[in-house]
């Protein structure tokens, strides 16, 4: 199990990165459109950089919803390798099996 401080701090990642993802699309939209000016684009990237470092969603960590384990995380299914095997050997993920050959 991951520390509680490791998880509570990716969940207010999440909050930021949901409560500024329009204003950081609209700034870099205004970035990467080569019709603005380069004063505007000045403007945005001061904007940009004025935003909180954890509203950036790079900075959000997937995590298995059962350990909190960082590494090896399954994006289908939300959980980490070690628990997906677990859980497919209890027979607990519907439509997946062990394979023998």
């Amino acid at each position: 199990m991951a520390k509680k401080g490791k998880l509570e701090k990716n969940d207010r990642r999440a909050k930021l990165v949901a409560k500024y993802a329009d204003r950081r699309a609209k700034l870099t939209a205004v970035m990467k459109n080569p019709d603005v000016t380069p004063e505007k684009k000045r403007q945005a990237m001061a904007a940009l950089q004025a935003l909180p470092r954890d509203s950036a969603a790079v900075r959000y960590r997937n995590r298995c919803q059962m350990s909190g384990r960082p590494r090896g995380f399954i994006g289908k299914f939300g959980i980490s390798r070690i628990a997906f095997r677990d859980m497919s050997l209890h027979g607990l993920i519907p439509g997946v099996r062990k394979s023998s050959w």
